[in-house]
């Protein structure tokens, strides 16, 4: 009998010795996370290409291959122009990809947008009639929302909570802390992990930004510029500050001609929090439309000055929350408190009635109503 037939016997013995000690990787190991997308809008094809297999020709020209209206500005390749930016090479995509994932099925209130993003899918996802529908057999929803105010998040989301199903629920996690609450509550009540986050709150570049606090430390005051008149887009101001300067703000007051112009946050008697608070400036010139934030930290040391977070750093973020989904549906629990996520649109009911009442108004006010 030869070595090498020997050592190939022992290898085999060896392999099989340590499967019996740990069991074997079945086919349900290895399958991936179906995933259920409503509103087929610029986010639910922005997350979806970033975790699901797609035709990258398709994401480039949608509308070539599924002839319609153009609901949104991934139909004219605002996606592919942020996952695949080789001028030459437009298949290879430059976004990092998370694997386990599988799109299985879409819904939008546009019947023909949500057949646009199933053709981009390989393998096609179904199309659900209704909302309702997405929940069924899978393993993850997510609530996409580009550009809305989130007014409708309660009722897409519940479904599939009542379902037991993992849900992510896309930026603002609502219009008011009154449904974010019910959010939290039918997900305490059903078991449920419930995740809403903007791709602010987990921007690698502003992560980088937060550790050179250390050479100022510590901060005194925060600013955070970006935003202007949308929920959509000032929630990712709110964000960033969250992720720089740390939740547990006691009072917001609102000044400047909206409700989130420019507001104050104010952590109270915190010695972890800058004792001046922090500004976020909504309204500080530019345009939502280029999608442009910047933060700066100061102290009597010195300060410190994001980069622009714009289009070319989002993807990054994006990946960050789609890893935190996955941790969601592996554990079956939230990967972070839901009091985080309740607190950015306490804050925001709070500016509004800061403004309406020309006055701070303490978080516990609109937490206690």
């Amino acid at each position: 009998m030869s070595r090498p037939f020997l050592r190939s016997v022992f290898s085999l013995g060896l392999a099989l010795s340590w499967l019996s000690l740990f069991g074997s990787t079945s086919a349900k190991d290895v399958s991936p996370i179906r995933v259920g997308i409503i509103r087929c809008d610029t986010h639910g094809m922005y997350f979806g290409p970033l975790l699901s297999k797609h035709n990258p020709w398709k994401l480039r020209d949608p509308l070539q291959f599924t002839p319609g209206p153009q609901r949104y500005t991934w139909q004219g390749g605002a996606s592919h122009y942020a996952f695949y930016d080789h001028y030459y090479q437009q298949d290879k995509m430059t976004a990092p990809f998370v694997e386990g994932f599988q799109v299985v099925k879409v819904w939008d209130e546009f019947p023909d947008a949500a057949e646009c993003a199933a053709n981009v899918f390989e393998p096609r996802p179904e199309v659900c009639r209704t909302f309702e529908e997405v929940s069924d057999g899978v393993d993850l929803v997510i609530v996409a929302d580009a550009n809305f105010d989130g007014s409708d998040h309660l009722k897409l989301a519940t479904p599939g909570l009542i379902k037991g199903v993992p849900t992510f629920v896309d930026k603002p996690f609502a219009s008011t802390y009154a449904d974010a609450k019910a959010m939290v509550e039918l997900a305490l009540k059903h078991k449920t992990p419930l995740l809403s986050l903007s791709i602010l709150r987990l921007l690698p570049e502003a992560m980088h930004m937060k550790k050179r606090f250390e050479e100022i430390a510590p901060v005194q005051f925060g600013v955070i510029r970006g935003g202007w008149k949308t929920l959509a887009a000032q929630i990712h101001g709110l964000s960033l500050a969250q992720l720089l300067f740390g939740d547990g703000v006691e009072s917001v007051e609102s000044m400047g001609p909206f409700a989130l112009a420019y507001i104050h946050l104010d952590y109270g008697e915190r010695g972890d929090r800058p004792r001046d608070g922090v500004m976020v400036l909504c309204a500080s010139g530019g345009s939502s439309t280029r999608s442009l934030y910047y933060a700066s930290a100061y102290s009597e040391r010195g300060a410190v000055h994001s980069n622009a977070l714009n289009y070319y750093t989002y993807p990054l973020g994006a990946v960050e929350i789609i890893k935190l989904m996955k941790e969601m549906v592996l554990k079956k629990e939230p990967p972070m408190p839901y009091g985080e996520m309740l607190e950015l649109i306490a804050i925001v009911d709070a500016a509004r009635l800061s403004h309406d009442q020309r006055r701070p108004v303490r978080l516990e006010e609109i937490k206690g109503r």
